[in-house]
């Protein structure tokens, strides 16, 4: 019988131990995945202000050449 307890002692350790692991992963994961998301937020942003620059250089270039004529 004591046998059958050290295994059933080292089974629930086991089972514990994987439990701990999981509940990691997930919290690793969810972390990666907000991360993600505010750094496609931030692109998105980011993408928007380059558009928005090239319309501003394009329309500054334009106003230099008519006053180089």
């Amino acid at each position: 019988m004591a046998m059958n307890n050290k295994l059933k002692d080292a089974a629930v350790k086991i089972g514990s131990a994987v439990g701990r692991m999981d509940g990691t992963a997930h919290k690793a994961a969810r972390k990666t995945a907000e991360a993600m998301e505010e750094a496609r937020r931030e692109l998105h942003h980011m993408t928007k202000q380059v558009e928005s620059l090239k319309k501003q250089l394009a329309k500054s270039s334009k106003r230099l050449r008519n006053a180089l004529r």
